[in-house]
C-alpha cells in the first residue's frame, strides 16, 4: 500500500526516516519529498513547514503525484481542554478551521458554501492506532482539534475556540490537511503531542521536548504500519 507520512517540520520526520529504508528523494514544488519502504509499505515522507497553505500544497502533491492511500500525521499542539497536560498524546476524531470567518453573511464560524464545519477522521486508522496505544501502554486520548494560521498565545481566544468549536487542541495544519484528504476520498489520521498547556513549568525546553515527543510519535506511526492491512 501507499502510505503518505507527514509532519510540519523537519524535526517530527528525522526519527521516521531513520527507521524505514530509504530509497529516493524528490525535490518538487519547493519541496522534498522522501519515498521510502517498510514492509510491504511504500511510503512517501514530508515535512510541509508550518500552516494550512503549505500543509495543504503538500498533502494535496502525496495524494495526487505520490498516490497515497492513506495520510498519517504526527506534530504537535497546544491544550485548550485543561485536561490535557505537556506530553499528553491525542488523536484528532474530526477537525476544523478556528481562523476560518464569514460570520458576516450569516454563517457560523468555520464554515464556508458547499463545505462543512468539521471534517472526520478515518475510525479504522484511529482504531489501529487504540490498538497500538495498548500495545505499548499508552494513554491516547481522542478530540476535536481546531486548526489555524496563527499560534494563539491569549487565553480568551483559547477560551473562544474551545467554546465555538467544542475544542480540546489546537495546532497549525490537521484541518487543512484533512480537508484535502476529504475532497481526494483518502482515509487520514492526526497524532499530536501536547507541546504547551495551561500548567506549563516556566522552565519548559521546547526544542528538548520536539526531539523527545518526536521520537515518540515515529514509534507510535511505525508501530501502526505494522498492523495497516495486516
Amino acid at each position: 500500500m501507499n502510505i503518505a507520512i507527514m509532519g510540519a517540520m523537519v524535526e517530527e520526520i528525522t526519527p521516521i526516516l531513520e527507521r524505514v529504508t530509504l530509497k529516493e528523494t524528490i525535490e518538487y514544488a519547493k519541496n522534498k519529498y522522501y519515498l521510502a519502504s517498510y514492509k510491504q509499505h511504500n511510503l512517501v515522507i514530508a515535512y510541509s513547514k508550518i500552516g494550512k497553505v503549505h500543509s495543504a500544497l503538500t498533502a494535496s502533491i502525496m495524494l495526487e503525484k505520490f498516490k497515497a492511500e492513506k495520510l498519517l500525521f504526527s506534530g504537535v499542539a497546544g491544550a485548550i481542554n485543561e485536561q490535557l497536560h505537556i506530553g499528553d498524546l491525542i488523536i484528532a476524531t474530526k477537525l476544523c478551521q478556528h481562523d476560518l470567518d464569514i460570520s458576516a453573511f450569516g454563517h457560523p464560524y468555520g464554515y464556508v458554501p458547499e463545505s462543512k464545519i468539521y471534517v472526520e477522521t478515518s475510525s479504522t486508522l484511529n482504531n489501529i492506532a487504540k490498538k497500538v496505544a495498548d500495545k505499548l501502554n499508552i494513554n491516547l486520548l481522542e478530540g476535536i482539534i481546531a486548526t489555524g494560521d496563527q499560534f494563539i498565545n491569549d487565553t480568551q481566544k483559547k477560551q473562544w475556540i474551545k467554546d465555538t468549536f467544542n475544542a480540546d487542541a489546537i495546532e497549525m495544519e490537521g484541518a487543512s490537511v484533512g480537508f484535502v484528504c476529504d475532497a481526494f476520498g483518502v482515509e487520514f489520521f492526526v497524532l499530536r503531542a501536547i507541546s504547551d498547556s495551561a500548567d506549563m513549568d516556566a522552565g519548559f525546553d521546547f526544542d528538548k521536548f520536539l526531539e523527545t515527543s518526536a521520537q515518540n510519535s515515529a514509534d507510535f506511526l511505525i508501530k501502526m504500519l505494522d498492523y495497516i492491512d495486516e
